[in-house]
């Protein structure tokens, strides 16, 4: 047998992984499965928006040829306003590369940051395509633990504590996946603090941005740290409901000429791959222009604001379930108290939950999480759906209880 690279050996997907996989199995043979395992709107009724729908159906014609391989002119024009507003300074359309997806643009900069060796911190818990695309280009993650008891803020002292002479960059999700978590202002500048004191890249995973409940504000990283090296990721996937038009960008941003040898790694991987799909960077304009069916959202009476509502009044009737409210997106981390159970672990729990009550959630391991035994709840169904789920789950916990 042919191996396969030894660069996939840490490589995991458990959004996608064993339970998705036993799941379909189990649809397979006639059972129903509520699938809250990956946010993807589209499949819970959320709705394309008619701003996507219009621009898409008025200028379908210009995406029939090859575009820029950093995208579409207008769309850049567009989203180089956008994070201007946001507070980025100095940035012009060519410091921005729309690629297929924020995934995309992942692998893209990973494989012209990384080297071989170079060490990348990034938080704990993680969502699984940064620490994946670190191993792939050869480097080696490093978790800084996000604190649970701190509204899941990133522990500084701990980040501090993980600096060594090959650590070459931080990533920062925020808003984060999976925790719905919003970073104050104290926790953006000193990440800002270290990232300028020992000369590293802030990678700022902001796609949930459009996303943020409860009245607060979401501040860019980049616009915390104007002079650190900074590449702000972000996309409409999620904020206008179309993930399968595949539609992310990266920005570039900070001391001028920083990144240039970075970029140019960028323009030959983008270059490689011809352009991205030039079908669905037709909708950027017309997107980032309309909020206003994001925010509809997020209001009480909102789909994803009574949706929370019902995820949480029902996990607050639940001896030995504890959470913190998320406060932006549609992810939930819970925690089960271990010693209440009989679960050997998070993997025994989302099996066996899946089995005996037919609901998919993902495993606190999936996000590189070891601590105690969490898990994600995506809540993407609608209020009576998830009242119904955690009923079940209050119901399952009550027999595996010791």
């Amino acid at each position: 047998m042919i191996s396969a690279s030894d660069r996939l050996q840490y490589v995991h997907s458990d959004i996608r992984g064993p339970l998705y996989q036993e799941a379909l199995r189990m649809e397979s043979e006639g059972t129903s499965v509520l699938k809250l395992n990956t946010g993807n709107p589209g499949r819970f009724g959320f709705k394309l928006p008619n701003s996507v729908r219009q621009a898409l159906a008025l200028h379908i014609d210009e995406a029939v040829p090859y575009c820029d391989v950093r995208g579409m002119r207008d769309a850049r024009n567009v989203i180089c306003t956008y994070h201007i507003g946001r507070g980025l300074q100095g940035i012009m359309p060519n410091d921005v590369f729309i690629c297929n997806g924020v995934s995309e643009a992942a692998s893209m900069i990973m494989s012209a940051l990384i080297g071989t060796g170079d060490e990348i911190l990034l938080p704990s818990p993680c969502y699984s395509l940064w620490s994946n695309n670190t191993y792939l280009s050869g480097g080696k993650p490093v978790f800084y633990r996000c604190d649970p008891q701190n509204a899941w803020n990133p522990d500084i002292d701990d980040i501090r504590s993980k600096i060594t002479d090959k650590t070459k960059a931080i990533l920062v999700i925020n808003p984060n996946n999976p925790t719905g978590a919003v970073y104050s202002h104290e926790t953006l500048v000193a990440i800002a603090n270290i990232a300028r004191e020992h000369h590293l890249v802030i990678l700022a995973d902001e796609i949930y941005d459009r996303l943020v409940m409860d009245g607060l504000r979401h501040e860019s990283l980049g616009a915390v740290a104007p002079d650190v090296p900074c590449v702000t990721f972000n996309g409409l996937s999620k904020s206008h409901i179309i993930c399968g038009f595949r539609c992310g960008w990266m920005v570039f941003s900070g001391p001028k000429g920083e990144l240039d040898a970075v970029k140019n790694g960028v323009m030959k991987l983008a270059s490689m791959r011809l352009c991205g799909n030039s079908l669905t960077q037709l909708v950027i304009p017309a997107a980032l222009v309309d909020s206003e069916s994001t925010q509809e959202m997020l209001i009480p009476g909102g789909r994803l604001f009574e949706q929370r509502r019902a995820t949480t009044e029902g996990l607050d009737k639940i001896e030995g379930v504890s959470y913190i409210e998320n406060k932006a997106a549609f992810y939930l981390f819970p925690a089960l108290d271990q010693k209440l159970f009989d679960f050997e672990n998070a993997q025994d729990f989302a099996m066996k939950f899946l089995h005996e009550y037919h609901v998919l959630v993902i495993p606190g391991n999936g996000f590189d999480w070891n601590e105690d035994l969490r898990f994600r709840i995506v809540m993407l169904p609608e209020p009576e759906v998830l009242t119904k789920a955690m009923n079940d789950l209050k119901h399952f916990l009550n027999h595996h209880r010791v």
